[in-house]
């Protein structure tokens, strides 16, 4: 069996890296903290435009019928390049969502034309990014849905929502494949955002200088990233394998769910430790709106939550043992 990725999914990576590199995310991430969502939006519209936003849409809905590891694929990259909004419900929970609801059409066309949407599914996950178009689940119902109160994150690109029901679209909704994808996609955003705050730690520990050496040379620095690296890298199999239990490739038998919840746990614990250690190796300069590691810093926090607590998915791991 092969476990690398192929061709296809190291074409799609770049990609998508190279689209947000080129689009200057930290500017436009500052924008959304101000109420200006147009740039953002733009982004999504050409993300759309490559395939992404229809990863997990049917052809005949305008999507691209590909699976879980494309997806966790793409929603590393977009971690990597902290885009704000609602994407793990765009791109991955509401695709699942619906379709398993039996609702289609022009629902999901929007998606896979790039329309930005969110979700909510209490108690999985009672409150939802900010979004023009709104769903909300409750007692199985899914319904198109009206924002009630707004509440603020310590992420400041990461506005949530109360959504109170409006038109019901089906009744007797089994939400866990959604909201395990919901998991699955957050986790990969934590791995991306992980290995660029390590990145950007290893680049300015090799350009900062005390006592005439690159502070990058000191033995405490040098332990300090190589721990983040390990944990980024005992993270990534974990998001790939439960990627993979997602789209079927594995083993009769084996507990999905519960590797979706390792793999979150997994990442969650290497995005944060990596928020730690960046910070630590950058000084005060970090803790600044103005350097791109805050927008990191912060969202790590805020995704830590979502989806699934770390503590829920640890107990969700300990129940299947």
């Amino acid at each position: 069996m092969d476990f690398l990725l192929s061709d296809v999914h190291d074409d799609l990576a770049s990609t998508v890296d190279a689209l947000l590199a080129k689009a200057d995310i930290p500017a436009r991430a500052r924008a959304w903290t101000h109420g200006d969502h147009h740039p953002v939006a733009e982004v999504v519209t050409a993300l759309a435009e490559t395939g992404i936003t229809g990863l997990l849409i049917d052809e005949s809905s305008g999507g691209s019928s590909a699976g879980a590891t494309e997806m966790v694929v793409a929603m590393e990259q977009v971690g990597r390049h902290a885009l704000p909004g609602p994407i793990v419900e765009t791109v991955a929970v509401l695709p699942v969502l619906l379709r398993s609801a039996g609702v289609s059409g022009s629902h999901l066309s929007a998606l896979a034309e790039g329309a930005l949407a969110t979700c909510a599914i209490p108690p999985i996950a009672p409150l939802a990014p900010i979004a023009e178009t709104s769903y909300v689940v409750i007692d199985g119902v899914l319904s198109t849905a009206t924002t009630t109160d707004r509440v603020a994150t310590v992420d400041p690109t990461r506005i949530l929502a109360e959504l109170g029901p409006d038109e019901v679209l089906a009744e007797n909704v089994d939400v866990h494949d959604a909201a395990d994808i919901g998991t699955l996609a957050t986790a990969a955003q934590l791995l991306g955002m992980a290995s660029a705050m390590l990145a950007s730690a290893a680049d300015y520990a090799q350009a900062r200088k005390q006592f005439g050496r690159a502070i990058g040379s000191f033995q405490a620095v040098k332990h300090h990233l190589a721990d983040v690296a390990i944990a980024v890298e005992m993270a990534r199999p974990l998001v790939y394998a439960a990627a993979l239990g997602v789209d079927g490739l594995v083993p009769e038998g084996t507990d999905v769910r519960r590797d979706v919840a390792a793999a979150k746990v997994a990442a969650g614990d290497a995005a944060y430790l990596a928020s730690r250690r960046a910070l630590q190796v950058l000084g005060a300069i970090g803790y600044t709106t103005e350097h791109d590691l805050s927008l990191y810093l912060t969202k790590t926090r805020a995704l830590l939550t979502a989806w699934g607590t770390p503590a829920d998915l640890r107990r969700r791991v300990l129940e299947s043992l």
